[in-house]
């Protein structure tokens, strides 16, 4: 799997619905940070998360997180 496009340096924080979502991996989806099916040219995959109560969350948009969908601040050891 190569290296996913960085979209973002700061992690998405709003609050989230219950529901199902995909968080988008390969950084390409124009609805950051949920995926649009942009990754279907590339070898990777959305990741599915379920919410079961409304809360903040604070999602990767670095897509480097060791935790997907959950930011991890990974952001801050990348370059500018």
């Amino acid at each position: 799997m190569g290296e996913p496009k960085i979209a973002g340096k700061k992690p998405y924080t709003e609050k989230v619905a219950p529901g199902t979502y995909y968080w988008c991996q390969c950084g390409l989806s124009s609805k950051q940070p949920f995926c649009d099916g942009s990754h279907e040219t590339t070898s990777f995959s959305p990741k599915k998360f379920e919410v079961k109560s409304e809360k903040y969350m604070s999602l990767c948009q670095c897509k480097h997180t060791k935790y997907p969908p959950d930011c991890d601040g990974s952001h801050r050891k990348l370059g500018d």
